[in-house]
């Protein structure tokens, strides 16, 4: 699916029978509503947790501009570089918008691998509410 800033293949199938996993796509790093949206989740990884839910965030951004967006965000989750080929996963998963860069947009899937929430933000300055993502996750 996606390189992780240490260069490692992260797989969706790895998760399947294990854990929940929240796809969030987001549009840029350090952009300043995805710098505010990702820590959001890193403050709540205790709660995903309870709810077995792994969050992974992608971007189109290179895996360099990754690991200096996670350190400085101070962020312990895995960010996924959709860099190369640009934009596959993006457009897989169908958020791709008309500039070019992925719609802010978050995915929940079941440990079964079935998607069970599609959250998808049109404008890319709005910041979604972790209360949607934890009702979705309660409802599993």
């Amino acid at each position: 699916m996606g390189k992780t800033g240490k260069r490692e293949d992260w797989h969706l199938a790895d998760f399947r029978g294990k854990k929940n996993v929240i796809l969030a796509f987001v549009p840029y790093a350090f952009s300043r509503v995805c710098s505010a949206q990702l820590p959001s989740y890193e403050a709540e990884l205790d709660r995903f947790k309870d709810y077995d839910t792994e969050v992974v965030s992608i971007s189109m951004d290179s895996i360099h501009a990754l690991n200096a967006w996670s350190k400085s965000m101070g962020t312990t989750f895995p960010h996924l570089s959709d860099f190369y080929p640009q934009g596959q996963v993006v457009d897989a998963y169908g958020v791709r918008n008309q500039l070019g860069m992925p719609e802010r947009a978050l995915f929940v899937i079941d440990k079964e691998g079935i998607i069970r929430h599609i959250e998808v933000l049109s404008n890319p300055g709005d910041m979604p509410d972790n209360e949607e993502l934890f009702e979705a996750l309660r409802k599993l």
